[in-house]
């Protein structure tokens, strides 16, 4: 009992299984829509809605992409996505599509997305009869001997009609003719006609009759075909071969070897002697290829392969072979041999590329085609199934097509030229056999170049430090701009920015070669007239439209010692430096005589002044400030000491080649009485000195301040057209020790640089390349401010840039001189001796 038990559970458990099995089958079937429209449809006809028999939301079909993606053949219908309907596309030729396989069943995979699905729709292409039966040959003749038995059959030509079914040719008609009649045999799908003699020949009466078969297909109306049939009467052999078998079938692969056996036929004759030795021969009515490729021996009846067997060219043959015998008249029939051939994976995938150009534009947008590609594989099944790919991290993308195996190349993302010029794309295309075929080729894109860069200097702006007194024509300095473009597109020019006003005098003496950017001056420079200018050099591609850049040349004209001091004081009426002083005899060591002032336009160290006694009476009474020119005793005069000494004084720069100049001053020593009178005395024409003295002070500060106030101006203008930190203010010193002398300040970003003489400040440095005149100040106060205004834009994300400002502060005349000594305990400026 448990046996039993055990034994309807396995078989529940089968039944169960198998039920599952027929419900999947069931719902895989009912999945399949299948449709049905004859061939010559109307374009545009509508085979029916597969939206609405697939149950699909026929409003989503256009969001969903609803859309036939199966193959070749789905040009020949398209999906209405308004309505879900399918028709007719183009024009349907059923005998191109499936020549004679019946039914001719066009498989389309239509696709959903969102979700995705995938449905199966079938469309059988019912035939119409569109072709008329057609016979190969025009006439056919027959032999045959009078002594022919009746009932003896000849085979008649066969007629073709590219229609199948019911169109096809289905009936052989016979003119009428008391010896003769048709008679119809079936060869698997073939009907093979055959004349067959009704009554007996008699040469002697009729030796020749003229006969048509006409062959009519199942058309409504019928069409037609004929040839025209001649049997002429002879006299032989009455038995003819017979062959075993009517239909003979073999199937070989691919590939095969030369010589290799077939299939033999073979055929029996009842005739003795010569009438019964059969001859074995193809058909006449063969393909010539079939000569080609197979062999037959003539006696035995053997097939061989005689050349090369393509599955891609021919994948069935199908051969009469022809039994005759010897006699007189020989006698004959045949039989129909059908080679199938399996298809091997023997083919590597072809690559076709259509492309239209070889160049493609830098400025060219994604999504671009550049190539149009198409993939095919001779071979059948998985073994033609191709998969294409691209090779190694490319700006490149295949796109399939609709159309199987047909792919676009697309650009993936921008190009840039000067990044990558040339591009080798391997496009590789690989099967789906065992084992799989790859074949490679490689596209070969230029990438054309646009005038997309600008030139680009290297630094900018660039600060040029130049001599005074150069050689006007000789070349100051030499810009160059690189530019990564092409041809064209990266020749450079060069030319001046010629700006209006004040500025425009400077650049009228600067000229640049067009050709390498080298810039000459056609004047020679003076410091003391120019201290600093500043010039704009644009260069340019021939790019159509061209770019430029430019830069800014910032130059500083460098001191040379080519000033010699100036005696500004002692000077007498004629002009000379000569100065009489008169001071009593009872003064005290450290008196102070006289100063001589003396005044060098050089800064710097050509500028600054030194003091030394050349020639003096006597060293022990007077002494002199190397440094301010002032003469002090330097011990009490004595009864012994004589009443007048003359001092000579040198007044010397301290640049390279030194330059001087010297002063005489005569001191006279008096009664303490008579230089109070001589003072009284001598006032009138010291006056007069004083006035000459005051009128070269007056011209001297006149041309610092006019100095002072131009660079003001050009540095102003200079700020405004510049958009970098750099700065340059000149700022007249105040600081004045006794010798006339001028100190020249200006800003470079954050230092604070100064042009002095004749003493260095504490705390300052000297900058490199200035040949000593250039000194750095600490910054000590603050003359300029700086503040950034930013701009955002209400965009998603915002973006936003910025402007810096900077604010330079210019001193005003706005503090009084404050008197340090003398100074009372009430704070006036009073004092007692």
């Amino acid at each position: 009992m448990g046996a039993e038990g055990q034994s309807r559970g396995i078989c529940s458990w089968w039944v169960a299984l198998g039920c599952s099995v027929i419900l999947g089958c069931m719902q895989l079937i009912s999945a399949q829509v299948k449709y049905s429209i004859p061939e010559q449809a109307n374009v545009g006809s509508v085979v029916g809605n597969i939206a609405k028999d697939l149950g699909v939301d026929i409003s989503t079909l256009e969001e969903r992409q609803f859309r036939i993606v199966s193959g070749a053949d789905d040009v020949q219908f398209k999906v209405n996505p308004n309505n879900g309907a399918l028709y007719v596309h183009e024009t349907i030729d059923r005998e191109r599509l499936c020549e004679s396989i019946s039914p001719c069943m066009i498989n389309l995979k239509i696709v959903a997305e969102n979700p995705m699905e995938i449905h199966y729709v079938g469309v059988e292409i019912t035939d119409v009869n569109d072709n008329s039966p057609i016979f190969q040959e025009k006439e056919k003749i027959f032999e045959i001997f009078e002594s022919t038995p009746p009932g003896k059959r000849f085979q008649l030509p066969t007629a073709h009609d590219p229609d199948v079914a019911l169109n096809t040719v289905r009936v052989y008609k016979l003119t009428q003719n008391e010896h003769f009649s048709l008679q119809i045999r079936e060869r698997g799908e073939d009907k093979i006609p055959f004349l067959v003699l009704q009554k007996s020949l008699d040469r002697e009466k009729n030796n020749e009759h003229k006969l048509i078969l006409t062959a009519l297909d199942g058309g409504n109306p019928p069409k037609t075909g004929t040839v025209n049939v001649t049997v002429v009467v002879l006299d032989s052999n009455d038995n003819h071969p017979t062959f075993s078998q009517e239909v003979y079938t073999v199937t070989i692969s691919e590939n095969t070897k030369v010589d290799l056996s077939v299939i033999t036929v073979n055929a029996a004759d009842l005739d003795e002697g010569a009438n019964g030795e059969i001859e074995y021969v193809f058909g006449g009515e063969l393909d010539p290829k079939i000569y080609e490729t197979f062999s037959l021996d003539k006696v035995t009846g053997e097939i061989r392969v005689k050349g090369g067997i393509d599955f891609e060219e021919v994948d069935v043959f199908k051969l009469d072979v022809q039994a005759s015998d010897r006699g007189y008249p020989p006698m004959s029939s045949d039989c129909r041999v059908i080679i199938k051939i399996l298809d091997e994976n023997d083919n590597k995938p072809e690559i076709e590329v259509t492309s239209l150009s070889k160049q493609v534009s830098e400025n060219s947008k994604p999504g671009t085609v550049v190539s149009l590609i198409s993939v095919t594989d001779k071979d059948s099944g998985l073994n033609g199934k191709v998969i294409c790919s691209l090779s190694g991290d490319i700006p490149f993308d295949l796109k399939p097509s609709f159309q199987e195996n047909m792919y676009s190349l697309i650009l993936k993302q921008h190009l840039d030229r000067e990044s990558v010029s040339h591009y080798d794309i391997i496009i590789k295309a690989t099967d789906c056999g065992h084992p799989p075929l790859s074949t490679f080729k490689t596209l070969s894109i230029y990438v054309s170049d646009i005038n997309d860069n600008a030139p680009e200097f290297g630094n900018n702006p660039i600060e040029l430090y130049l001599t005074e007194n150069n050689v006007p024509g000789n070349s100051l300095i030499s810009v160059s701009a690189s530019d990564k473009d092409l041809d064209e597109n990266g020749a450079i020019s060069y030319h001046l920015v010629r700006q209006e006003g004040s500025k425009s005098t400077i650049t009228a003496f600067l000229n640049v070669n067009s050709e390498n950017g080298e810039i000459s001056a056609l004047k020679s420079f003076d410091f003391e007239t120019l201290k600093t200018f500043q010039f704009q050099v644009v260069a340019t591609d021939s790019g159509t439209p061209s770019l430029s850049s430019n830069i800014t040349v910032n130059v500083f004209i460098l001191d040379q010692n080519d000033n010699a001091p100036v005696i500004l004081y002692p000077l007498s009426s004629n002009g000379s430096a000569e100065g009489v002083e008169e001071i009593p005899r009872n003064v005290n060591a450290g008196h102070l005589v006289t100063k001589v002032r003396a005044y060098d336009a050089d800064i710097g160290y050509n500028g600054w002044l030194l003091f030394s006694l050349q020639e003096v009476s006597d060293h022990s009474l007077f002494g002199l400030d190397r440094y301010t020119g002032q003469i002090r005793t330097l011990r009490s005069f004595t009864e012994t000491d004589e009443a007048e000494h003359k001092l000579v004084i040198m007044v010397k720069d301290n640049g390279n080649v030194s330059l001087s100049a010297t002063a005489t001053v005569i001191v006279k020593l008096v009664e303490p009485k008579e230089a109070f009178a001589a003072s009284d005395v001598k006032s009138a024409p010291k006056d007069d000195d004083d006035d000459h003295v005051t009128f070269y002070l007056m011209i001297t500060l006149g041309a610092v301040s006019v100095l002072f106030i131009i660079s003001i101006i050009v540095l102003i203008a200079m700020q405004c057209s510049k958009s970098t930190d750099y700065t340059s203010k000149y700022l007249q010193e105040t600081n004045y020790d006794g010798t006339l002398c001028h100190s020249i300040q200006y800003r470079s970003g954050d230092k604070r640089y100064m042009l002095v003489g004749p003493r260095m400040s504490i705390g300052s440095t000297i900058v490199p390349g200035s040949h000593a005149n250039t000194l750095v100040l600490p910054d000590r106060r603050r003359t300029s401010e700086e503040f950034q205004v930013v701009a955002t834009d209400s965009g998603t994300p915002s973006l936003s840039s910025n402007v810096t400002v900077n604010v330079f502060i210019l001193d005003q005349n706005d503090n009084a001189p404050v008197i340090l000594y003398p100074l009372s305990s009430n704070g006036s400026a009073e004092g007692s001796y």
